[in-house]
Protein backbone atom coordinates (compact mmCIF):
# COMPACT_ATOMS: atom_id res chain seq x y z
CA UNK A 1 0.00 0.00 0.00
CA UNK A 2 0.99 3.38 -0.83
CA UNK A 3 1.63 5.68 2.36
CA UNK A 4 -1.59 7.66 3.34
CA UNK A 5 -1.20 11.19 1.80
CA UNK A 6 -4.98 12.56 1.92
CA UNK A 7 -8.42 12.28 3.86
CA UNK A 8 -9.77 11.44 0.74
CA UNK A 9 -9.10 8.72 -1.43
CA UNK A 10 -10.54 7.58 -5.06
CA UNK A 11 -11.25 4.15 -6.12
CA UNK A 12 -11.23 2.69 -9.49
CA UNK A 13 -12.67 -0.71 -10.69
CA UNK A 14 -11.01 -1.97 -13.31
CA UNK A 15 -10.04 -5.36 -15.44
CA UNK A 16 -6.98 -6.22 -17.07
CA UNK A 17 -6.87 -5.42 -20.87
CA UNK A 18 -7.04 -8.98 -22.03
CA UNK A 19 -8.50 -10.36 -25.10
CA UNK A 20 -12.31 -11.46 -24.33
CA UNK A 21 -12.20 -10.52 -20.67
CA UNK A 22 -13.02 -7.17 -20.69
CA UNK A 23 -16.35 -4.85 -22.34
CA UNK A 24 -17.64 -8.43 -22.56
CA UNK A 25 -21.08 -6.56 -23.30
CA UNK A 26 -19.36 -4.52 -26.20
CA UNK A 27 -17.82 -7.40 -27.75
CA UNK A 28 -21.10 -9.09 -28.85
CA UNK A 29 -21.53 -5.93 -31.14
CA UNK A 30 -18.01 -5.27 -32.26
CA UNK A 31 -16.01 -8.16 -31.60
CA UNK A 32 -13.30 -9.09 -28.85
CA UNK A 33 -10.40 -7.21 -30.14
CA UNK A 34 -11.84 -3.61 -31.38
CA UNK A 35 -13.54 -4.24 -27.64
CA UNK A 36 -10.17 -4.53 -26.52
CA UNK A 37 -8.81 -1.89 -28.25
CA UNK A 38 -11.98 0.27 -27.19
CA UNK A 39 -11.67 -0.87 -23.44
CA UNK A 40 -7.83 0.09 -23.82
CA UNK A 41 -8.65 3.82 -24.66
CA UNK A 42 -11.16 3.48 -21.58
CA UNK A 43 -7.97 3.10 -19.41
CA UNK A 44 -5.42 5.60 -20.88
CA UNK A 45 -8.61 8.11 -20.60
CA UNK A 46 -9.05 7.58 -17.25
CA UNK A 47 -5.53 7.85 -15.99
CA UNK A 48 -5.85 11.53 -17.78
CA UNK A 49 -8.37 11.82 -15.82
CA UNK A 50 -7.10 11.08 -12.43
CA UNK A 51 -3.57 11.85 -12.61
CA UNK A 52 -3.95 15.87 -11.63
CA UNK A 53 -6.08 14.58 -8.34
CA UNK A 54 -4.54 15.42 -5.10
CA UNK A 55 -6.50 12.96 -3.46
CA UNK A 56 -4.85 9.11 -2.66
CA UNK A 57 -5.63 7.00 -5.78
CA UNK A 58 -6.09 3.13 -5.24
CA UNK A 59 -7.00 0.91 -8.11
CA UNK A 60 -9.00 -2.01 -7.88
CA UNK A 61 -8.60 -5.23 -10.19
CA UNK A 62 -11.51 -7.65 -11.01
CA UNK A 63 -8.24 -10.51 -10.83
CA UNK A 64 -5.17 -9.76 -9.51
CA UNK A 65 -2.57 -6.52 -9.87
CA UNK A 66 -0.55 -7.07 -13.35
CA UNK A 67 2.94 -6.34 -12.72
CA UNK A 68 4.77 -3.11 -14.32
CA UNK A 69 1.30 -1.80 -15.97
CA UNK A 70 0.28 1.81 -15.83
CA UNK A 71 -0.72 2.19 -12.32
CA UNK A 72 2.10 0.65 -11.11
CA UNK A 73 4.13 3.06 -13.29
CA UNK A 74 2.04 6.15 -12.40
CA UNK A 75 1.77 5.43 -8.78
CA UNK A 76 -1.13 4.47 -7.50
CA UNK A 77 -2.10 1.43 -4.87
CA UNK A 78 -3.15 -1.17 -6.15
CA UNK A 79 -5.39 -4.45 -4.82
CA UNK A 80 -7.83 -7.10 -5.92
CA UNK A 81 -11.58 -6.96 -5.20
CA UNK A 82 -12.42 -8.74 -3.00
CA UNK A 83 -16.40 -10.53 -3.12
CA UNK A 84 -18.75 -12.22 -5.73
CA UNK A 85 -20.88 -9.75 -7.31
CA UNK A 86 -20.34 -6.20 -7.90
CA UNK A 87 -21.95 -4.75 -4.54
CA UNK A 88 -20.23 -6.88 -2.67
CA UNK A 89 -16.61 -6.34 -4.42
CA UNK A 90 -17.65 -2.50 -4.09
CA UNK A 91 -18.37 -2.50 -0.39
CA UNK A 92 -15.45 -4.49 0.32
CA UNK A 93 -13.38 -1.79 -1.10
CA UNK A 94 -15.05 1.22 0.17
CA UNK A 95 -15.21 -0.81 3.69
CA UNK A 96 -11.45 -0.85 3.60
CA UNK A 97 -10.63 2.85 2.67
CA UNK A 98 -12.36 3.89 5.63
CA UNK A 99 -10.58 1.41 8.22
CA UNK A 100 -7.57 2.95 6.90
CA UNK A 101 -8.67 6.39 7.89
CA UNK A 102 -10.06 8.28 4.96
CA UNK A 103 -12.87 9.83 5.64
CA UNK A 104 -14.20 10.98 2.27
CA UNK A 105 -14.45 7.23 -0.18
CA UNK A 106 -15.52 7.59 -4.06
CA UNK A 107 -15.73 4.66 -6.68
CA UNK A 108 -15.35 5.08 -9.77
CA UNK A 109 -15.04 2.24 -13.13
CA UNK A 110 -12.69 2.62 -16.01
CA UNK A 111 -15.78 2.97 -18.33
CA UNK A 112 -16.85 6.70 -18.28
CA UNK A 113 -14.63 8.25 -21.25
CA UNK A 114 -17.33 12.17 -20.45
CA UNK A 115 -16.05 11.91 -17.02
CA UNK A 116 -13.59 15.32 -16.45
CA UNK A 117 -11.02 15.90 -13.26
CA UNK A 118 -12.86 18.55 -12.43
CA UNK A 119 -16.32 16.53 -11.61
CA UNK A 120 -13.99 14.12 -9.87
CA UNK A 121 -12.37 16.85 -7.99
CA UNK A 122 -16.06 18.54 -7.14
CA UNK A 123 -17.30 15.26 -5.96
CA UNK A 124 -14.81 15.20 -2.63
CA UNK A 125 -15.37 18.90 -2.07
CA UNK A 126 -18.92 18.22 -1.93
CA UNK A 127 -18.50 15.47 0.49
CA UNK A 128 -17.85 18.56 2.87
CA UNK A 129 -21.33 19.28 3.16
CA UNK A 130 -22.95 15.90 2.04
CA UNK A 131 -22.64 12.55 2.97
CA UNK A 132 -22.97 10.93 -0.21
CA UNK A 133 -22.49 11.99 -4.29
CA UNK A 134 -23.77 10.71 -7.31
CA UNK A 135 -22.88 10.38 -11.14
CA UNK A 136 -25.66 8.41 -12.43
CA UNK A 137 -24.72 7.37 -16.27
CA UNK A 138 -27.42 7.53 -18.80
CA UNK A 139 -27.71 3.45 -18.85
CA UNK A 140 -29.35 3.95 -15.43
CA UNK A 141 -25.97 2.60 -13.69
CA UNK A 142 -23.86 5.00 -12.19
CA UNK A 143 -20.04 6.18 -13.11
CA UNK A 144 -19.19 7.30 -9.69
CA UNK A 145 -20.20 7.39 -6.09
CA UNK A 146 -18.26 8.81 -2.73
CA UNK A 147 -19.43 8.92 0.82
CA UNK A 148 -18.16 10.09 4.23
CA UNK A 149 -19.35 7.57 5.85
CA UNK A 150 -20.10 3.31 4.94
CA UNK A 151 -23.58 3.05 4.19
CA UNK A 152 -23.65 -0.79 3.84
CA UNK A 153 -27.46 -0.59 2.54
CA UNK A 154 -25.80 0.73 -0.79
CA UNK A 155 -24.46 -2.65 -2.00
CA UNK A 156 -27.72 -4.93 -1.25
CA UNK A 157 -30.76 -5.47 -2.84
CA UNK A 158 -29.37 -4.21 -5.89
CA UNK A 159 -29.77 -5.06 -9.73
CA UNK A 160 -26.32 -4.66 -10.62
CA UNK A 161 -25.33 -3.95 -14.00
CA UNK A 162 -28.92 -3.10 -14.82
CA UNK A 163 -30.76 -0.01 -15.85
CA UNK A 164 -32.38 0.48 -11.96
CA UNK A 165 -28.84 0.37 -9.86
CA UNK A 166 -29.03 4.42 -10.29
CA UNK A 167 -32.50 4.71 -8.84
CA UNK A 168 -32.65 2.59 -6.52
CA UNK A 169 -29.53 3.77 -5.08
CA UNK A 170 -31.12 7.45 -5.08
CA UNK A 171 -34.13 5.59 -2.97
CA UNK A 172 -31.59 4.33 -0.35
CA UNK A 173 -30.73 7.88 -0.04
CA UNK A 174 -34.41 9.22 -0.04
CA UNK A 175 -35.23 6.61 2.32
CA UNK A 176 -32.15 6.87 4.85
CA UNK A 177 -32.22 10.32 5.03
CA UNK A 178 -29.01 11.01 3.42
CA UNK A 179 -27.72 14.45 2.17
CA UNK A 180 -26.64 14.04 -1.17
CA UNK A 181 -25.43 15.41 -4.20
CA UNK A 182 -26.49 14.18 -7.97
CA UNK A 183 -24.11 14.99 -10.49
CA UNK A 184 -25.32 15.46 -14.86
CA UNK A 185 -25.86 12.06 -16.19
CA UNK A 186 -23.18 11.25 -18.61
CA UNK A 187 -22.45 7.91 -20.63
CA UNK A 188 -20.28 5.16 -20.04
CA UNK A 189 -19.28 1.95 -22.03
CA UNK A 190 -20.57 -1.66 -20.43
Amino acid sequence: MADQRSESTLIVFVKRPQLGKAKTRLAKTVGDEKALEIYKFLLRRTLEVIQPLTVDIQIHYATSPEPGDMWEQAGFARYSQIGGELGERMHHAIASAFIQGYRRVVIMGSDCYQLETDTLQQAFELLASHRAVLGPSTDGGYYLLGMTQLFPEFFVNKEWSTESVGEQTVQDFDRLGIPYSIFPPLTDID
